[in-house]
């Protein structure tokens, strides 16, 4: 029978026709007249359902992410490394050091004071309370970097804000609802490591799983690393090649030693060497080398070798 036919046949009791509307909850590839179908092959289908559900997550779980968006201000890809990029609390947008740094000029020409937002001129931040008044009208548009980035303060005590992990985790919970790829890594560094919450091995794998999905590097890393402890070299690998091509330089260092070691072809590091270097090219300009120059803070891209 053609995979037409079987797509509207009941896995169950083999009916057909157009009443097929049932399918099942998990793996979504087979299909029943009925419910009372559905539960009777459940067992039969158990172990099917189960393979094809951890194909279908394997396959979005190893799947190259969307590259980071571009800054607003010169439309050139954003680093990866958070001292390339900076959030404004004003607007709530993220812009490059490269255009941080930059000179501004009025009308005619002349360089004008620079102590404003590069995308919203609002006058930046004087005092810790200003900046932390702005991130909580921030929060309260439901933006969703201003929880993870308040978060982190609770996390490092900045900023005049008592350290509260507890207080860190709730807000990171709320970025993570709001789709924040980092706030998922930084939920599963607290699982992975047991800080305010249980240590949860597997928990701290889902986070950081959701957070890879979303582009998130370091969680890319973090599973590399996860694969390789538990001897799933191959797994590990995959990761680290997705990191890579997203600009996470240790993760090419890992996959050096993997050639070393046996464990990658010359192809699969000459490939990963390739991929760093196209990240490179993608975020490099004369204006982010100025800034780098100037000032370790807007380092954007470190050093593979």
């Amino acid at each position: 029978m053609s995979s037409k036919d079987t797509s509207s046949v009941c896995a169950n009791c083999g009916k057909e026709g157009t009443d097929v509307t049932n399918t099942c909850n998990k793996c979504k590839s087979v299909m029943y007249c009925n419910a009372a179908c559905k539960k009777k092959h459940r067992s039969k289908h158990k172990k099917a359902c189960e393979r094809r559900v951890a194909e279908l997550h394997d396959e979005q779980l190893f799947k190259q992410p969307p590259p980071m968006e571009d800054c607003p201000i010169c439309f050139l890809r954003l680093p990866t490394l958070c001292t390339g990029r900076t959030y404004m609390n004003c607007c709530g947008k993220v812009i490059c050091g490269g255009c941080i740094h930059a000179p501004v000029y009025d009308n005619q020409g002349n360089e004008v004071d620079n102590k404003k937002c590069p995308f919203c001129r609002i006058p930046l931040s004087t005092s810790d309370e200003e900046i932390i008044t702005r991130y909580k009208k921030r929060v309260d548009m439901n933006d969703a970097i201003a929880f993870h980035n308040l978060g982190c303060h609770y996390r490092n005590g900045r900023l005049g804000l008592p350290r509260d992990h507890a207080k860190a985790l709730e807000l990171w919970h709320r970025a993570s609802e709001l789709g924040h790829a980092e706030a998922n890594c930084n939920i599963g560094n607290a699982y992975y490591s047991g800080r305010v919450v249980e240590m949860d091995k597997k928990t701290a794998k889902h986070y950081w799983e959701l957070a890879a999905i979303g582009g998130e590097v370091n969680a890319r890393h973090n599973l590399g690393c996860f694969e390789e402890v538990k001897g799933n070299m191959d797994r590990a690998l995959k990761h680290w090649m997705i990191a890579v091509r997203d600009g996470e330089h240790v993760s090419l260092k890992k996959i050096k030693q993997c050639y070393i070691d046996g464990h990658a072809t010359k192809d699969d590091y000459t490939k990963a060497l390739r991929s760093y270097q196209e990240y490179l090219d993608e975020i490099k300009s004369d204006q982010r080398d100025e800034a780098a120059a100037y000032d370790d803070r807007y380092k954007y891209y470190e050093s593979a070798v």
